[in-house]
């Protein structure tokens, strides 16, 4: 018999990528509020930072009449300007920006209200640490306002919050408004993530590893303090996989209540005809910049191959992607060329001019150098990318079955190169790859898989973990390879890398397009509409705290 969900009458939602594009959060959010927004309607809303004062948001629709009458309370009666409207995304659900600046003057008094009430420490913050609890500490002045303002009193409501950037807004209702229900979501914890960073054998010797004795170790005190009293005095504490799961219990000493992995909509990516218009235009261009880059015409049936995201060197598998990559280009059996796409934005200066003018005359002659980015790089000498290339001598010679293009920019539709979006340029290519370390969920293979491109990724990632709970089989068949990764058989995950990518480049077009639609079966299975259920069923948990009867 199926369990009756208790269903909530409001949901408030903030993170610090609402409205605010920085990374996967945002990708998170912004596709999960269409289905939400389908069932509740204008009894969701998003809260973000007002990151854009003065400056048009392109993220955010200004509404000056929406919920008017609460916006002059909240300045009256807490002191705060907000501003109200929509997000400008699928299903356009109503969005509140909150200006935090003003809590700075409190600062001290609000650091110290923690530290009595939940032992936050906030004594050795530093960076983003400051802006991120007042912002969150204003969130939860906003959320009980507006329940007040509205008389919510014995109505179900939901505030969640995502990651330990929000986590004061949590402790501030806990403490003032505790009738509402909260969610807390980590989608990666920090001390988990920055053991990655460091080169420490995280999934090895996780047993071994203390959360509160890391943080001193690599001061991440008053980041982890945080994010470690949100996951205990959340009604229902939740993260996006059962990798992350194993590493909150270790870390934060908290047992996760519900996983919530992290699903994906479809609706941007190109059908039918216009799907092959776009692929083409985008390989086409990618051919021309790497021929402008390496000097000589590639084969007809060259293989496209990328990977994408933040600069993170290990995390990401970047270099792993680069030795596979080299494994390749020395086997004796790889018949076809293969360029590979390194799209990470890096410390840039701008587009190369000699690159940009080469594309106005295609048929100079003359080959550029170095042969390797289409950015100019602003120390380039310190560059990972570049001195691993140099490292293993992948020069892009002619006679090289295999070369790497770096592209160090964010490819917005004005990075002076491509001139097109991420989407419209990644369409382009015949297979990515995303080996990463640590990747507590892992939206790039997913993205990939969606628009029918096959990808490789590992077992460490929330999304390959995932995919081979629902297909057994590893291989690129599957249009989904997923490799086995962890902290001791490096060499032996970047051969079977190698091995895939071989495998791939030996298909011939009727297999290619056999693989790249079981790439889509794959991701079909983790649209919204099928995932949704465990946010409710995290509502449903933290509800059942307020509403036992």
């Amino acid at each position: 018999m199926t369990k009756e969900l208790i269903v909530p009458d409001y949901i408030f939602e903030t993170s610090w990528e609402v409205c605010h594009k920085v990374g996967g959060i945002y990708t998170a959010l912004s596709t999960r509020a269409r289905t939400l927004n389908t069932e509740f309607r204008n009894n969701l809303m998003f809260i973000g930072p007002d990151c854009w004062q003065g400056k048009k948001n392109p993220y955010f629709t200004e509404n000056h009449v929406l919920l008017k009458s609460w916006k002059k309370a909240v300045k009256e009666e807490e002191g705060l300007d907000i501003r109200v409207g929509r997000w400008n995304i699928p299903g356009k659900p109503i969005s509140v920006l909150i200006d935090y600046k003003p809590l700075f003057k409190k600062k001290n008094e609000i650091y110290s209200e923690f530290w009595h009430s939940y032992c936050v420490d906030s004594l050795h913050a530093y960076g983003d640490y400051d802006d991120s609890c007042m912002f969150s500490y204003a969130v939860g002045i906003v959320i009980n306002n507006y329940y007040h303002f509205h008389q919510f009193q014995g109505k179900k409501v939901i505030a969640h919050f995502n990651e330990w950037q929000t986590g004061f807004g949590e402790l501030y209702l806990k403490k003032h408004n505790p009738s509402i229900a909260t969610v807390f979501t980590t989608h990666a914890t920090v001390i988990g993530r920055s053991i990655a960073e460091h080169g420490k054998p995280l999934y090895d010797c996780l047993h071994a590893f203390n959360g509160d004795q890391m943080s001193q170790e690599l001061n991440l005190i008053s980041k982890h303090s945080i994010e470690k009293q949100s996951a205990r005095n959340a009604d229902c504490f939740t993260t996006v996989s059962h990798i992350t799961a194993r590493e909150c219990q270790q870390l934060l000493d908290k047992k996760v209540d519900v996983v919530l992995p992290n699903g994906f909509e479809d609706d941007f990516v190109p059908k039918s005809q216009q799907y092959k218009i776009k692929s083409k235009e985008a390989r086409e261009l990618l051919i021309q910049v790497a021929e402008i880059i390496i000097g000589h015409e590639l084969d007809k049936d060259v293989v496209l191959v990328g990977t994408s995201g933040r600069y993170e060197y290990k995390n990401k598998g970047i270099d792993i992607f680069i030795d596979s990559l080299r494994l390749l280009n020395d086997h004796k059996n790889l018949r076809k060329e293969v360029v590979a796409f390194i799209m990470v934005p890096a410390y840039i200066t701008g587009p190369r001019h000699d690159l940009m003018e080469r594309m106005k005359n295609p048929y100079a002659k003359h080959h550029i150098e170095p042969p390797f980015c289409t950015h100019n790089l602003i120390v380039p000498e310190h560059d990972l990318v570049l001195n691993q290339l140099k490292w293993f001598n992948l020069p892009n010679k002619k006679e090289q079955k295999v070369k790497i293009i770096f592209v160090p920019s964010y490819l917005d539709e004005k990075d002076g190169i491509f001139n097109k979006s991420y989407y419209d340029m990644f369409i382009g290519l015949d297979l990515t790859m995303f080996p990463s370390y640590y990747e507590p969920w892992g939206y790039t293979p997913m993205e990939s898989a969606i628009f029918s491109i096959p990808t490789i990724t590992t077992d460490l990632t929330g999304f390959g973990k995932w995919v081979l709970g629902k297909d057994k089989t590893k291989g690129i068949d599957n249009g989904v390879a997923v490799v086995h990764r962890n902290d001791s058989n490096y060499w032996e995950a970047a051969e079977e890398i190698q091995n895939q990518l071989l495998e791939f480049t030996q298909k011939d077009e009727k297999e290619v397009k056999k693989t790249r639609m079981s790439a889509h079966r794959i991701a079909q299975k983790a649209l919204w509409k099928n995932f949704i259920i465990h946010y409710k069923e995290a509502y449903h948990a933290a509800l059942a705290k307020k509403f036992k009867n």
